[in-house]
């Protein structure tokens, strides 16, 4: 059964509340081509934008959605699978929005459900009638921002970080691995985790195999100084819990003048890049 997980921690009202937002994707030093993919977008009841690498708005123009994903399959199917995993978002989300506008009143939950279950049958039925897209599937983090909330919705093995103003960092999505389960209830250890040799042996995923899914739903009140992590499992590969919340908050010099996102992938990339490398950091300011 999926959980849903709610923090109540309610925004601060500050009618000049912004979002910043930082992220990159890497192939990593060892792999021709990038199966990563994220996303950063605005929406309302008019429509929706794309938004940059890099930016800073204000929040009381509409809602935000940021999201990564991690594609798999032979040839090219887990680059296309990651694209399919953002452009629905695109496709989705918006009207949900223009619903909302209008009275017809709908639950994030049942929203994001609906929206991981057209991707899953998307990629699955394309996997069927298209021999290059046997076995195509992805993984998928996603938040969306609205006033006071992020809501969150996840499959598989990517990752999102939820780093409050003044206290630590929690990892607010479950691996979906045994391997994570494992580490959940405390039968090893991070470092164990790290080294174990099924640890990407996924048993959600979008698309793949799966012949139903259960994405994990939550949501984290937020106020100013909160910030988040979205990042593929290739970052993990390279860097540790704590050194993801050093670089998000107390990043050393060297790293000083890198936009957050830049930091992770680097980093990562100097102690690992056997994967490919994608994160977004968000603030709110």
């Amino acid at each position: 059964m999926s959980e849903k997980l709610i923090i109540d921690d309610e925004l601060e009202g500050d009618e000049e509340a912004s979002v910043s937002w930082s992220g990159l994707t890497h192939p990593g030093r060892f792999r021709k081509n990038n199966e990563d993919a994220f996303l950063a977008l605005t929406f309302n009841a008019e429509g929706l934008q794309y938004l940059g690498k890099t930016g800073l708005a204000p929040m009381d123009g509409g809602d935000f959605v940021f999201a990564v994903s991690d594609g798999m399959g032979g040839a090219n199917a887990g680059e296309f699978a990651s694209r399919i995993a953002v452009q629905k978002i695109a496709e989705l989300l918006p009207s949900s929005f223009k619903l909302g506008a209008y009275g017809m009143k709908r639950g994030f939950s049942d929203i994001l459900t609906e929206l991981f279950q057209r991707i899953h049958k998307e990629m699955t039925q394309m996997s069927i009638y298209y021999e290059e897209c046997r076995g195509m599937g992805a993984t998928l983090s996603l938040g969306w921002l609205s006033p006071g909330w992020m809501h969150f919705c996840h499959i598989g093995d990517s990752r999102i970080y939820y780093l409050p103003k003044d206290r630590g960092m929690k990892q607010l999505t479950d691996d979906h691995t045994h391997v994570g389960w494992l580490f959940r209830t405390g039968k090893i250890n991070e470092r164990e985790a790290r080294n174990h040799a099924e640890r990407n042996h996924l048993q959600q995923v979008l698309g793949g195999k799966c012949l139903k899914i259960d994405p994990q739903i939550g949501s984290v009140g937020v106020e100013p100084g909160d910030r988040f992590v979205f990042c593929s499992d290739g970052i993990n590969d390279g860097i540790w819990d704590r050194r993801v919340e050093e670089l998000v908050r107390q990043p050393p010099v060297r790293f000083a003048d890198f936009e957050p996102a830049n930091r992770l992938v680097q980093d990562s990339l100097e102690e690992s890049g056997r994967d490919n490398l994608t994160a977004i950091v968000v603030g709110i300011q």
